[in-house]
């Protein structure tokens, strides 16, 4: 019986219809392992070559707690450290590895448990730091490297995406925090106090949890945030500000809004919570309003208001500039010290 598929041998292999051996296609050369990788797998390699000595694992004993830990990275050649508050909270010694196995003992700067944020210093002579990137460029769907210790595995990297912006969350201590960056590159207990990296190996975000049992859904703190709190705490020891008992989140503002209004801004913070008889509440803010300004400086975002409310507007009364709907609005609010404040 003829094999019926003899009839397409001609046509794969021309030479055979004349009687002659057929000529196979060369073997590809062997790639190496760096060709075999594609720009993404390049990319997150770089990023983590880049900042890997920077990052440390951090161990915590207290007396409350008995051992615990988290992460950190190192943001200045002197040895201090950024973690989170909840790390380092109550502890009574704490020990820092290094990336190449070094182990030594950190003294604690200060803590700011309203942006669950603390810095760490360690004697370890000059130490490679990381860099930091301007949160505010951030986008949602760009690439998100976690580098950190979960469970105690030091040097554990995880990728993703930013997932969104603005959002707001609960820390340990109970405050709001504001201006949260969602991401899906996985974290884990142990993560918090890590960094949260670009596509250029620079941090723009500072891990701080997870909502368990949900997969991808993780947050980190903008470094925008983070700047302005590391230089408070390395300078003072502690962050004292002013507070008006608000809670919002980064929104656009419609730019014929902005136009009839005459801003300076194309965007503001949403009022999602407002502390019974705080401040901004007794001053006659309501959730919705969107706050575009405050003493006569524009406000573009939770960043910028944070930054103005500084210890210096304790007590003295200030100018809050809000949109309601379309309509623009102007309040008298006497910020009073933060709860916070005091370290």
């Amino acid at each position: 019986m003829k094999n019926m598929y003899l009839d397409s041998v001609p046509e794969i292999f021309p030479a055979l219809s004349d009687g002659e051996e057929p000529v196979f296609p060369a073997a590809r050369p062997i790639e190496t392992d760096d060709q075999l990788l594609d720009s993404y797998s390049k990319t997150i390699a770089a990023v983590v070559k880049r900042v890997a000595p920077s990052v440390v694992n951090i161990r915590v004993l207290s007396g409350e707690r008995g051992q615990g830990g988290g992460s950190g990275f190192i943001i200045a050649r002197d040895g201090f450290v950024l973690t989170n508050s909840h790390v380092v909270h109550g502890a009574r010694e704490l020990e820092v590895t290094l990336h190449d196995g070094r182990v030594f003992p950190a003294q604690l700067i200060g803590t700011d448990p309203e942006t669950d944020l603390a810095v760490i210093r360690i004697d370890a002579g000059a130490v490679q730091h990381v860099r930091l990137a301007d949160s505010s460029g951030i986008r949602v769907g760009q690439i998100a490297v976690a580098v950190g210790s979960p469970y105690g595995f030091q040097q554990t990297v995880t990728a993703g995406i930013v997932s969104a912006l603005g959002r707001s969350m609960r820390a340990e201590s109970g405050r709001l925090m504001d201006d949260i960056i969602q991401t899906d590159a996985a974290l884990n207990p142990g993560n918090s106090g890590g960094p949260l990296l670009n596509s250029a190996g620079e941090v723009i975000g500072v891990n701080t949890a997870v909502i368990l049992p949900a997969q991808g859904i993780c947050f980190a703190i903008g470094i925008n945030t983070a700047k302005f709190v590391a230089v408070r705490l390395i300078r003072d020891g502690k962050v004292t500000r002013s507070y008006i008992g608000v809670g919002g989140q980064n929104v656009p503002v419609a730019r014929r809004v902005a136009r009839f209004h005459q801003l300076s801004v194309e965007s503001g913070v949403l009022v999602v919570s407002l502390e019974p008889n705080g401040p901004a509440a007794k001053a006659g803010v309501r959730m919705g309003d969107r706050i575009v300004g405050f003493n006569g400086q524009p406000v573009s975002g939770l960043d910028a208001l944070q930054l103005l409310l500084t210890e210096q507007q304790v007590g003295v009364p200030s100018q809050i500039t809000v949109l309601r709907l379309t309509e623009k609005l102007e309040f008298q609010v006497v910020p009073v010290l933060s709860p916070s404040s005091g370290g």
